[in-house]
């Protein structure tokens, strides 16, 4: 009795389904290859944009100290030397590895997306100046400064969407490829196999009636 029960209990052990293939399988290893290359991304996103900081900056209060343009156009001025250093930085450094093809219109998509955020980060500068009063030089790299803080998360979300565009991957490209190989191989076999069928078919009429 104690065999037969440890029999049969092995029996169902044995028996047992292997574990899901969705919780080992190659969906988890994507899944953190995927926040791998983001990770990845907004490191080095975040290095071309800390240096476009100081860039930025840099320029804004340059132009204000030796110039006697208004503390806005003295912005812009500065916003516009950042964006070429920014693409610059972006183009050979962060999304190096994104398409290349379309240069004209990537280059496009990014004059549009920077003119967007250049509103965006001057215009908190503009409604602090003329809003509120607080023109002092340190009022105005604070708010300098927060104008690009918001203007860099749009940048960000627009760059990586719509301008440097992901490469497809050569693992699904091979796939495909493949798929369609054999597709073809099957769909081949298929009508060779009714071709002989309708030979041999052919063959036992002709032979029936002798």
């Amino acid at each position: 009795m104690d065999q037969g029960g440890t029999g049969r209990h092995g029996g169902l052990a044995d028996s047992a389904p292997p574990p899901s293939p969705a919780a080992t399988g190659p969906g988890s290893g994507s899944l953190r290859g995927g926040l791998a290359r983001l990770f990845s991304e907004i490191a080095k996103f975040g290095v071309v944009g800390a240096v476009g900081l100081l860039v930025n900056l840099l320029v804004f209060n340059l132009v204000r100290g030796v110039t006697d343009l208004q503390v806005v156009r003295a912005s812009v001025i500065a916003t516009v030397v950042a964006i070429v250093f920014n693409y610059i930085g972006l183009r050979h450094f962060a999304y190096r590895d994104r398409d290349k093809g379309g240069r004209t219109r990537e280059m496009t998509l990014f004059l549009l997306f920077s003119v967007v955020g250049l509103v965006i980060e001057n215009g908190v500068l503009y409604a602090a100046t003329y809003g509120f009063g607080w023109d002092g030089p340190l009022q105005s790299n604070v708010f300098k400064f927060l104008g690009i803080g918001i203007a860099t998360l749009f940048r960000f979300w627009s760059y990586r969407t719509w301008v440097f565009r992901t490469l497809p991957a050569r693992g699904a490209q091979g796939a495909a490829v493949a798929a369609g190989g054999t597709g073809q191989g099957a769909r081949g076999g298929e009508g060779r196999g009714a071709a002989g069928g309708a030979r041999a078919a052919a063959r036992g009429a002709g032979g029936g009636p002798g």
